[in-house]
């Protein structure tokens, strides 16, 4: 109550908010303060991350929070009048617009910040201008001596750093990816594993600068989480400068044109299409968007926290989402984040991308010369996953409605300006009568789409228009099909596409006319925008001419969508393609209906995997510290397979010519003196009660610092409310994916801040989180992580030749990604608890050769936690990985 009456400091409202249950709580959040202050600056967002970022007394206990609010505070409306504060540019200007938004900091600084004795620029005046440079020449064919390698390795590691052999095996293994390709269509390829702590990254960096340098081509290192390409930016730096000599950086951070600021988006924020704390938003953007590096938003400079604190997604709103770019047409297209970025990869050494923006690009690729054709995958075991997305099809109600958007513009006339397709080619329109009569069928045809109110249409039964029609009679059949008990459960539910009765098919034909009658006028103006290219105007400058080209890119991805989905459609009531997995689904949490689908998959997305990426490539490298599989010995103390096998089954090995290099580093570390599994034998399955209290001591032993993993997010948001007061009252607080209003990124950053803080979650932290030293000292996994027993898996396991090895395969892989959370570098060390009495021996050969493997009742985990007790037990009473196992499988769980 005292809260929700007065206005008080706070740090992080919402995440107090949610503490409190008072979700309207407002005041004075001073990460909006800092957000203003200091824009583009990292802060971790607890009292802790906010006195380091302004180098003032952390608080010793949380009674002195209160008063270090008021100190903090006072730090930030002190540097407000430092004559050195490097952000004061622009400050008095936003603060004028933001005093009339009744920003609640406004009143408070505002007579610490004093007005510039000259009128500050309007943000879109001081930004920079990207250069047209000329394009950079196909890199030369060199070859790369070993012992060049490691002495740039050397280099790289410094003088006085240890030298391990692991990695300089490594760094040669990986050197034979750049020699010069010797046949067409067939790449050099090599499957490099790395076990944790050879310094893999140094380890391919040093054959890349030294190739980069001498054949002044472009190395592309595509990871699978931003964490990674954080990391990756930081380590480049032993290799590369800041910026070339003529103010080009030779290293740049590419992402999907999603992550990164919208400057036509941000000024229409900034007139008035934002009203209230968006709007306050949209000007703290627009302070940061003065002082970032690049621009990027997800994952970048900006505070990964400050989207948060509005509770609503102005930031999604201040990005490109729709591919809605209307290129040299835009005002600002010359200072444009997203044209500086592609245009400075062009020119760079070392280009740090994903797997989604790799293939995405290989697949629609504008520029087919600027196509890398050195690429290092690392985080290799995601390759198959990434994919397996970016090569699907998915014909689902919210698709259909960007598509309907993206042709006639948004459906409601409300603030912002129609972005739709006639009014981002007006001019075409007026200039060519073809192009325009293309425009108006194409728009008229985009009326059949789904529009807003669909899911409560078809939950009605009276769906408007053909594919409406198509979703409301899959959604029917998914319904009356499904078997699998999630319908009670609020799950989503799916079925196969097989078998289907007369009415979906026929939904499915008309819903298909009604597709080709859009893709149709869209082809067309793709035409007509060729032939304007071809025999330009005269007034088509070289801006226009960007921007048609730019219309014509976004048109063929339309276009090339269109037909997926008729393509999708013409398969229904016909026979099966052994190539792909149809099947239809309704998306669901907590039994709401969100989207309704039919989806393809291909049963092995690794062929057109290597037929657009690896093909057109001149050398490629899948690495990764859990590539291969560790299968473990059988009973004759044999190895018990191929521990490459799934290895080359998911890089696409299989569908090239080139025969790959395998490459195994063992990592360094000592885990049978510094790691232990700790099997808990008396935590009864589906016991919620007995689940929360085993996580609850498990972190008051370990006095946290722990990563506790889960299967399902329901079981994780109950283990959550049953625990987080009682730790919070033993000083120990405990943070939760989906049920803090936290961005996963902060999260862990605030995990890794605190030795005392522990942080549930699910898939997205079982890898590509880094957190050495204390602050990570205990795994807890709540469940042997079985395979979903989805329509798709079982089409793939089925397909395999392995049976229920498939599925071991899979486990192996997510245990060993698990494990390697815990041992970051050679001094940590810790346990790994997995809550679940059933855990095959089979599996235990997933950790690392001599790693102590105990199973216990909690009580005695909890001692062993505790005490900090690592190796055998004194009854020797243990099983160690890579022990042969005699147990048959297990049946499909």
């Amino acid at each position: 109550m005292a809260a929700s009456d007065t206005p008080v400091l706070i740090l992080n409202a919402p995440l107090v908010a949610n503490r409190l249950g008072y979700p309207d709580l407002s005041g004075l959040d001073l990460l909006e303060l800092f957000a203003f202050v200091h824009p583009a600056r990292f802060c971790v967002p607890t009292p802790r991350g906010l006195a380091q970022a302004l180098e003032i007394e952390q608080p010793a206990a949380d009674e002195d929070v209160p008063a270090f609010l008021q100190t903090a505070a006072g730090a930030l409306i002190g540097a407000c009048e430092d004559p050195e504060w490097f952000e004061r540019e622009g400050a008095w200007s936003a603060l004028q617009s933001l005093e009339r938004l009744r920003w609640p900091w406004a009143q408070v600084i505002k007579p610490h910040i004093a007005r510039p004795e000259k009128a500050e620029k309007w943000l879109f005046a001081t930004l920079p201008e990207w250069e047209e440079r000329p394009e950079r020449g196909s890199p030369r064919q060199v070859e790369l001596p070993e012992e060049d390698v490691l002495q740039q390795l050397d280099h790289l590691t410094g003088e006085k750093a240890e030298r391990r052999e692991g990695q300089r095996t490594y760094a040669a293994d990986t050197a034979r990816i750049f020699a010069p390709r010797n046949k067409q269509e067939v790449p050099h390829f090599a499957l490099a594993q790395a076990g944790t702590g050879i310094g893999k990254t140094l380890g391919y960096l040093a054959p890349a600068s030294l190739w980069a340098a001498a054949s002044g081509g472009t190395v592309w290192v595509s990871t699978f989480t931003k964490n990674l390409q954080r990391q990756l930016r930081s380590e480049s730096r032993r290799a590369w400068p800041v910026k070339r000599p003529d103010g080009t950086p030779p290293v740049v951070v590419r992402k999907g044109r999603e992550n990164y600021l919208c400057l036509l988006n941000l000024e229409d924020a900034l007139q008035g299409g934002f009203a209230g704390r968006p709007a306050i938003l949209a000007h703290l953007v627009a302070r940061w968007a003065a002082f970032t590096r690049d621009g990027d938003m997800i994952g970048g400079d900006l505070p990964g926290w400050l989207g948060t604190l509005f509770r609503k997604r102005g930031i999604v709103a201040l990005t490109d989402q729709r591919g809605e770019c209307i290129y040299a047409g835009c005002p600002h297209y010359r200072k444009c984040f997203i044209e500086r970025s592609g245009r400075d990869s062009a020119q760079a050494d070392l280009v740090i991308a994903n797997h989604a923006l790799v293939m995405v690009n290989a697949a629609r690729g504008r520029d087919h010369a600027q196509r890398p054709t050195r690429l290092i995958f690392d985080e290799g075991h995601h390759v198959f996953e990434a994919a397996d997305s970016t090569f699907a099809a998915t014909l689902s109600g919210q698709e259909a409605i960007e598509l309907r958007r993206w042709i006639t513009g948004p459906e409601r006339k409300n603030r912002g300006r129609r972005r739709g397709l006639a009014a981002r080619l007006a001019d075409v329109a007026s200039y060519d009568d073809a192009g325009g009569e293309a425009i108006e069928d194409a728009c008229e045809a985009g009326a059949a789409l789904p529009s807003e109110g669909w899911l409560q249409r078809l939950s009605e039964g009276d769906p408007l228009g053909p594919i409406e029609a198509l979703l409301f009679a899959v959604r029917a059949a998914t319904y009356a099909r499904d078997e699998s008990g999630g319908q009670e459960a609020g799950y989503g539910i799916e079925t196969e596409a097989s078998g289907l009765p007369g009415g979906v098919i026929e939904a499915a034909g008309s819903a298909a006319e009604a597709l080709s009658a859009i893709r149709t006028p869209l082809v067309r103006l793709a035409g007509r925008l060729e032939a304007i290219i071809a025999d330009p105007p005269d007034w088509l400058d070289g801006q226009g001419r960007a921007r048609i080209e730019g219309a014509r890119f976004s048109l063929q991805w339309r276009v090339d969508l269109i037909a997926a989905w008729e393509a999708l459609l013409a398969r229904l009531g016909g026979p099966a393609d052994p190539e792909f997995v149809d099947w239809f689904a309704v998306d669901r949490s907590d039994a709401r209906e969100f989207d309704v689908a039919i989806h393809r998959r291909w049963l092995d997305p690794m062929k057109p995997f290597s037929k657009v990426v690896l093909e057109p490539a001149h050398g490629v490298m899948l690495t990764s510290a859990t590539l291969t599989d560790r299968i473990g010995v059988d009973l004759t103390g044999s190895a018990a397979g191929d521990p490459w096998e799934a290895a080359l089954h998911r890089s696409g090995a299989a569908h090239i010519e080139s025969q790959p290099l395998l490459s195994a580093a063992q990592s360094p570390f000592d885990y049978a003196s510094r790691a232990e599994v700790l099997i808990v034998t008396d935590v009864k399955k589906g016991d919620l009660p007995g689940l929360a209290g085993a996580y609850a001591r498990l972190i008051e032993a370990s006095e946290g610092g722990v990563l506790g993993l889960f299967t399902a997010i329901r079981r994780m948001r109950a283990v959550h409310g049953r625990i987080a007061d009682r730790l919070a009252r033993e000083g120990l607080p405990i943070y939760a994916q989906h049920v803090d209003p936290i961005d996963t990124g902060t999260l862990v950053d605030i995990f890794r801040d605190d030795p005392h803080a522990s942080l549930l979650g699910t898939d997205a932290l079982r890898d590509g989180v880094d957190v050495p030293g204390r602050s990570l000292r205990c795994v807890v996994l709540e469940a042997v992580p079985w395979p979903r027993p989805d329509i798709l898996h079982k089409a793939r396991r089925a397909a395999s030749e392995s049976g229920s090895q498939y599925d071991d395969r899979i486990i192996r892989a997510r245990l060993a990604q698990a494990f390697g959370r815990l041992i970051r570098n050679k001094d940590d060390h810790g346990h790994f608890v997995v809550l679940s009495s059933a855990f095959p021996s089979r599996l235990l050969s997933a950790f690392p050769d001599g790693t102590a493997i105990h199973r216990v009742t909690l009580d005695e985990a909890l001692g062993r936690v505790r005490s900090g007790e690592i190796g055998e037990k004194p009854n020797g009473d243990h099983e160690t990985a890579g022990k042969a196992s005699a147990e048959p499988p297990d049946m499909f769980p």
